[in-house]
């Protein structure tokens, strides 16, 4: 009997030595938009790449096999993953949804409801009580999204799994922050696994796209129809990006988590720092759920600084971390979430998420950890608090990343 093969193997073979038209080592980049019909009644495999295209199918089965998924289905951005399963609900339906997730998908939720797509109840899945009240409401679609970003909670994914079984709810999770070099959702118990596969997936910062995958086949047929009436399909070069990336998923994602031990490690030391958002510190809230569900903390972390800090100021102080949003790339990047990838949410929203303007977001990169350290030392160093100056004054408009 054959071994399975280890995800590392899987993805250094994903589409390798497949190229049966010239016999490429590296799978080659199909561009093509149309394919040719050898007969006008026989349909091929492939005919217009809206529908399908060697390339990104290339790039669908290697992430399908490392998250343990029956079929995945490849879009443009992460909020097309988003987008994408809630075409599986209807009006009067109800999508059950963290009150802390991410802003980008806390704004689409909101006006799709007042649309009345369905109804949104946004609800904090770490409280049995108020999970427990939430479902009563026989949710539809349960979105789970662990570690939550930006303030790294975490969801127990099973015992959300067990409620959304006993109404009979698809029970979708955002594993953006981890990847399935961290955490595996569907071997919880989930339905779909969503990704933003511009973050760690492709991590290099230079391609926008999202995934789905579905754990049963008949469900990842019914996305992969949805994506491809909606038109939200991935671009063949930028799954052929994505899968290159893809590549050194493992070896990244282990250096940066543990340069991020080390800077977690600096700054809690510090007596500017009021509170740090980490699962991998022992005094994190969801640290032995994190611990038990995923196989790392990740390289994903929030500082909340004390009033003595202008965050602003330190923001402008630092020269390694760029400021950004966006995240899991190979350059270390920083953001007040409350200015940047959370504006879109009212302040009201906000504050009931916990984020506040002091919060700022760190993603590791690759750099080395002493640098880091320093270059954030440094910059707080020089960002004494001026209490003459207003502090982070801004409407609550703009983009989220």
């Amino acid at each position: 009997m054959t071994s399975a093969l280890a995800p590392e193997t899987l993805i250094a073979t994903a589409g390798v030595c497949e190229d049966s038209a010239h016999h490429s080592v590296s799978p080659p980049l199909h561009l093509s938009a149309n394919y040719f019909w050898s007969d006008p009644c026989e349909k091929p495999h492939y005919d217009y790449a809206r529908s399908g295209n060697p390339t990104r199918t290339q790039l669908e089965e290697a992430l399908a096999k490392l998250e343990g998924g029956a079929r995945g289905v490849i879009v443009s951005s992460g909020m097309a993953a988003v987008d994408l399963v809630l075409n599986l609900v209807d009006p009067g339906d109800v999508v059950l949804a963290p009150h802390d997730c991410y802003g980008g998908t806390h704004r689409l939720l909101t006006a799709r409801a007042k649309r009345g797509q369905f109804e949104v109840v946004y609800v904090n899945q770490g409280d049995p009580v108020a999970l427990a009240a939430a479902f009563a409401k026989t949710p539809k679609l349960v979105l789970i999204e662990t570690p939550s970003n930006p303030l790294l909670r975490i969801t127990d994914i099973a015992a959300v799994v067990a409620h959304a079984k006993a109404v009979n709810a698809i029970t979708v999770a955002d594993n953006t922050f981890l990847s399935p070099a961290l955490q595996r959702p569907l071997e919880l118990g989930c339905d779909v696994v969503i990704h933003s596969t511009t973050k760690f997936i492709n991590g290099h910062s230079d391609v926008v796209g999202g995934a789905v995958i579905a754990r049963e086949a008949a469900l990842g047929e019914d996305l992969a129809w949805w994506a491809n009436c909606t038109g939200v399909t991935g671009a063949p070069f930028d799954s052929f990006m994505t899968l290159r990336g893809l590549r050194t998923l493992f070896p990244r994602i282990e250096r940066q988590q543990a340069t991020a031990k080390d800077v977690v490690e600096a700054l809690t030391q510090d007596e500017r720092v009021a509170n740090v958002f980490y699962p991998g510190l022992k005094t994190h809230p969801g640290h032995d759920v994190a611990a038990r569900q995923q196989a790392g903390f990740g390289s994903m972390f929030s500082v909340e600084f004390t009033a003595e800090v202008d965050v602003l100021q330190l923001l402008r102080g630092l020269k390694i971390f760029t400021i950004a949003e966006s995240l899991g790339g190979f350059e270390s990047l920083v953001c007040v979430p409350a200015a940047m990838t959370h504006a879109a949410m009212t302040p009201e929203a906000r504050a009931t998420a916990g984020i506040s303007d002091r919060l700022v977001r760190f993603s590791i990169g690759l750099e080395h950890g002493v640098d880091l350290i320093r270059d954030v030392l440094d910059a707080l160093d020089g960002a004494a608090a001026d209490d003459k100056v207003a502090y982070l004054k801004h409407e609550a408009v703009g983009a989220c990343a």
